[in-house]
């Protein structure tokens, strides 16, 4: 242990703490921008200075280390005004029209400039605009960038992906693409974690919920909506309300009082998704056993970008299964249109989702199967959503609870895992057993795949059958396992690959908080939605059983071939979107 003073009060921490983490632990708050523990501790914004006794020059407190004896005072006056300076530096090179940024009120530089009273700046403004497609998912405002590093170590250290980096030097540094490559040509997979550890808005997800708010005032338009399980998580994190008042009724009253005709649960085709993936699992589990080769999940766009980047010759041992967002577009174009007697054309289709990569995955000209343009017609964020509802001033808290619409929104606690990593593999091995021996397992028997750690395995018996697997999020993760496979170090039979950490509920489009990392938090409150859920089987929906029966016939079927089944080599890695974003 090491003792010191921090303004004047004794502190006692282990060796091996930084000044920051001191003072943070007797209630000192030491500002910071560039600073995110064991990734970014470069000290490059120098906003977090202090004065350490005995010593001329300041010193960085994120990534100085505590001594014996030190004298540390976090806000002399010497400190204030290098602070201050500091921060007038960085504004003088950023573009400093809070109004009209999408991170307004939750800007960490903003923050700061505020709790310093920085009315004023007495240097120049210098900043070049430079020009980025204006329609690809993820959006770099360069103008706005403070070169914290901070999306460059995300990329690099958490992803593995290694796409941005520092360009020019001296006073003409920048962050861009790196090998000078455009955005387009590059590795980038969209999984928005670059975007969510952003202190500012230099990095923002493409903006379309103008559009959605077209189709609603179109007469001549059916709009109908889905909700991705793990927005249910979050979706008021940037409305200030509490989660036990943000219920999923308080949720779906307040999209359909944003003016949804229709709105339904992406849980409802994540059951669908379970019973395609799972009984496409069980056709080739003989081939995978024979092969050595396991099946890989296929619901996450991100995901499937890194395969057909980094290892596309493994992009057969993805499942064909389409995602729960397509698999849903697919139907509301068919099945549902039937159910309502109207011409698929009319039907405008818009999914909420905690990613990024989602818009692209939607644009995918290969996802037009309904046969009535993109099965998806938009995707709006969680953050996106939660603009809409302050834009039309609607009060969460007033509203009374209201179900979703039937058939579509019905949905198995099952579906509504597919949130957190390890879901899509525990929902799968719940109807997989199912579909084995006829029977139901506990609905909790493969609960030992759920994890917040980034790599989990397991091995069940399934009915006779031994079946290994394992659950992967974070590319980093997921890298590590494909070299273990390719090296012959490991063998499953189906693996599970979210590329957001802890899953789609720390996808890149979901609220932000800076400095905080809430994605196992979010995951127990779908494991808590699952065991309330009086359905706990994909199979057991009943809205699932009927679009059988009336439509699809069965698993794997060539109607459920053609609307619900993908060829991922297809895909494009850029998309040409051909609408005109906000």
């Amino acid at each position: 242990m090491v003792t010191l003073k921090i303004d004047e009060k004794q502190v006692t921490v282990p060796e091996g703490t930084t000044v920051m983490e001191a003072a943070a632990s007797v209630g000192i708050r030491i500002p910071s921008l560039c600073y995110l523990k064991e990734i970014n501790e470069i000290a490059a914004c120098r906003v977090c200075v202090v004065e350490m006794a005995g010593k001329d020059k300041l010193i960085t407190s994120c990534n100085n280390v505590v001594q014996e004896g030190m004298e540390i005072y976090t806000n002399s006056p010497k400190v204030r005004s290098v602070r201050r300076t500091n921060m007038q530096l960085l504004l003088s090179q950023h573009d400093s029209r809070c109004a009209i940024c999408e991170r307004s009120g939750n800007c960490s530089l903003q923050q700061i400039a505020n709790d310093m009273g920085i009315l004023s700046n007495p240097f120049p403004d210098d900043w070049t605009p430079e020009p980025w497609p204006q329609d690809f998912p993820l959006i770099r405002t360069a103008q706005k960038c403070i070169r914290c590093m901070r999306c460059v170590q995300i990329c690099d250290k958490v992803q593995r992906m290694n796409v941005w980096d520092v360009a020019n030097t001296g006073g003409r540094t920048t962050i861009g693409v790196s090998g000078q490559r455009k955005i387009e040509a590059s590795d980038c997979v969209l999984c928005g974690q670059c975007i969510t550890h952003c202190p500012v808005a230099a990095l923002r997800g493409r903006e379309d919920w103008y559009q959605v708010l077209d189709a609603m005032a179109d007469p001549e338009k059916i709009t109908i909506v889905q909700i991705a399980p793990a927005v249910r998580t979050a979706w008021a994190e940037g409305l200030g309300i509490p989660r036990e008042q943000a219920t999923v009724g308080r949720l779906v009253a307040a999209v359909r009082r944003l003016g949804f005709d229709y709105v339904f649960d992406t849980s409802f085709s994540a059951d669908l998704t379970i019973m395609e993936e799972g009984s496409e699992f069980l056709s080739r589990f003989e081939q995978i056993r024979e092969s050595g080769k396991p099946m890989f999940t296929s619901c996450c766009p991100g995901w499937v970008r890194f395969v057909k980047t980094q290892y596309p010759d493994m992009v057969p041992q993805l499942s064909t299964a389409k995602s729960p967002q397509q698999m849903f577009g697919a139907v509301a174009k068919t099945y549902y249109a039937k159910l309502l007697n109207v011409d698929p054309s009319r039907i405008y289709s818009v999914s909420i989702m905690p990613c990024i990569a989602k818009k692209y995955e939607a644009e995918i000209p290969q996802m037009r199967d309904a046969g009535a343009g993109q099965d998806v017609d938009c995707v709006i964020t969680t953050r996106e959503l939660a603009r809409m509802i302050r834009a039309d001033r609607i009060m969460v808290d007033t509203l009374e609870e209201e179900e979703f619409d039937r058939p579509l929104g019905i949905g198995s606690g099952a579906g509504v895992i597919f949130g957190s990593t390890g879901g899509v593999m525990e929902a799968a091995l719940r109807s997989a057993y199912y579909l084995i021996s006829g029977k139901n397992p506990a609905p909790d028997s493969f609960c030992s795949i759920r994890s917040p750690q980034g790599w989990r395995e397991g091995e069940f018996n399934m009915a006779g059958s031994k079946v290994k697997v394992a659950a992967v999020s974070g590319l980093r993760n997921a890298r590590k396992l494909v070299e273990a496979l390719r090296r012959g170090e490991v063998r499953y039979d189906f693996v599970e690959v979210m590329a957001c950490p802890g899953g789609c509920v720390g996808g890149g489009g979901q609220p932000i908080h800076d400095g905080q990392e809430l994605a196992a938090e979010r995951s127990q409150y779908l494991y808590q939605l699952d065991e309330d859920n009086t359905i706990r089987f994909s199979h057991e929906n009943p809205a699932i059983v009927k679009l059988y029966e009336d439509y699809l016939e069965k698993p794997m079927s060539h109607k459920a071939h053609q609307l619900l089944h993908t060829d991922q080599a297809d895909w494009p890695l850029a998309v040409e979107k051909g609408k005109k974003p906000c």
